[in-house]
C-alpha cells in the first residue's frame, strides 16, 4: 500500500465553522467515481472528471469530513503502469482540486494485483480492496472514527469494505456501479446505500 499525502495539513483541521472536526471522513474511490472509469490509466490526458465532483468534494470540506482517497491500483503490477505515474495522476489531480477550493487529505493506492507480472506485487496483500490496510492507514495518519464514516465507490468491494471497518457505504451507478448493483444487488452489506453519482452521495451523506 502506498500513500500520497494530500494538500492538506496531517491530523486535525479546522472546519468553516472553526470548530476542530477530523474524527469522520469519506472515503472515495478514484476510478468511476471521482474520474471516468477508462480500464487501467495508463495516460495523463484520460483524466476525465465526473460533472460535480469539485463541488461535491467542496461540500464534505465544509461540513468538516476529512475525505481520503482509496484506489486499487493493479495496473501497477500488471506491468500497465509504474508507481510515479500514480503520483503523477494524484498530484494533478489534487492541483485542480485545489485550484477549485477542493482538497483531499490523503491519497492512498494498491499496487498489487493477484496476476501481476511484477513478482513483488503477487503476493498477497491486506490492502486491495475490500482489504482494509488503506484505510488502517488514514487512521493512524488522522485519527478517524471509522463509526462516524463513509466509504464512497462504484464496486462492490467498495461497500464491503465500508463493512468491514464499521463504516457505512454508498454505491454509486458510474463507472462498473450499475453493473455491480445488478451482479450483487441483494448480496450487498445491509445498509448499503445506491446512488446516481458522486454528489448524490455526498448528499446524502450530509443530510444523514
Amino acid at each position: 500500500m502506498t500513500s500520497d499525502v494530500g494538500t492538506a495539513d496531517r491530523g486535525l483541521r479546522t472546519a468553516d465553522s472553526g470548530q476542530r472536526t477530523a474524527d469522520r471522513a469519506v472515503f472515495v474511490d478514484r476510478d468511476g467515481t471521482l474520474i471516468h472509469e477508462v480500464g487501467y490509466l495508463s495516460r495523463l490526458q484520460d483524466v476525465k472528471w465526473f460533472p460535480g465532483t469539485m463541488d461535491a468534494i467542496r461540500l464534505l470540506n465544509r461540513a468538516g469530513y476529512l475525505v481520503c482517497v482509496v484506489t486499487n491500483q493493479g495496473g501497477i503490477g500488471l506491468g500497465l503502469c509504474d508507481e510515479a505515474f500514480v503520483h503523477s495522476v494524484h498530484a494533478a489531480m489534487d492541483a485542480e482540486l485545489s485550484a477549485s477550493g477542493a482538497k483531499v487529505d490523503g491519497w492512498y493506492f494498491c499496487p498489487h494485483h493477484p496476476h501481476a507480472v511484477v513478482e513483488s506485487l503477487k503476493t498477497p496483500c491486506g490492502c486491495r480492496k475490500p482489504g482494509r490496510a488503506m484505510i488502517d492507514a488514514a487512521v493512524r495518519e488522522h485519527g478517524i472514527d471509522l463509526s462516524r464514516s463513509w466509504v464512497i465507490g462504484d464496486r462492490d468491494v467498495d461497500v464491503r469494505l465500508a463493512h468491514a471497518v464499521g463504516a457505512r457505504g454508498v454505491l454509486v451507478t458510474t463507472g462498473h456501479g450499475a453493473r455491480d448493483l445488478e451482479r450483487f444487488g441483494r448480496a450487498l452489506p445491509d445498509g448499503t446505500l445506491v446512488a446516481s453519482d458522486l454528489s448524490e452521495a455526498v448528499a446524502e451523506v450530509l443530510t444523514r
